[in-house]
């Protein structure tokens, strides 16, 4: 009996970077996604609250350490969290800021980029638009068989960034932006800026770690 061949994209797996842009925490996470079957790979925060109140040291922060995240895991798409629409115009200004830099990040390595209301993301993941962080959280650790979280409180950021991330699988992709060039892509056209073997021994053994 001849099976049908597979697609190219249910042969290989697709890396998400999902980012929950802030000033002080932003959340980012880190998923494989093969067919239907999702793997995290990491998610964490990046805690900005050391550096004070010079808001340009963390934007440079943001930006250097998403090129690290970006080299070590070698996301196919970024999906970010757009900033909630608040009262307070000074904060929403520094916050389009670290969401503009996050983006950036990810543009100069030619990795395509979807932004997401709160409420989409929330909608995706749980069903309400309304939801909280903790019940985001909690039908995420439902959903993708997380262990439970000691620090509950510190990591609701790293799973809004999770939810950005399975909310852009769910979308499966259609509304990507910022073109079809991927990291692969990069490589080939520059293939000085970072050695193929290297990154591919690094993508290797972080997809062997344990989810966080």
């Amino acid at each position: 009996m001849i099976l049908p061949l597979a697609s190219a994209s249910e042969l290989l797996p697709k890396v998400i970077m999902g980012v929950d842009p802030g000033t002080q925490i932003m959340g980012y996470a880190v998923i494989e996604v093969r067919g239907q079957q999702v793997t995290v790979l990491r998610y964490d925060v990046i805690d900005m609250k050391k550096i004070g109140s010079n808001h340009a040291l963390k934007l440079k922060r943001i930006f250097e350490r998403m090129l690290e995240l970006i080299d070590e895991f070698l996301p196919d798409e970024l999906a970010i969290e757009a900033p909630f629409f608040g009262v307070n115009v000074q904060s929403m200004l520094k916050l389009g800021r670290a969401q503009g830099v996050a983006i950036a990040a990810c543009l100069s390595r030619q990795i395509p980029y979807v932004e997401y209301a709160p409420t989409k993301v929330k909608q995706a993941v749980t069903g309400s638009g309304n939801a909280t962080k903790e019940q985001v959280a909690h039908m995420l650790r439902q959903t993708l068989r997380l262990p439970p979280i000691e620090e509950a409180s510190k990591f609701l950021d790293a799973t809004d960034a999770l939810g950005v991330a399975l909310c852009h699988h769910y979308q499966k992709g259609n509304n990507v932006k910022a073109g079809g060039k991927s990291w692969g892509k990069f490589l080939a056209d520059n293939p000085d800026k970072l050695a193929a073997p290297v990154a591919g021994k690094k993508l290797a053994a972080a997809r062997k770690k344990p989810a966080a």
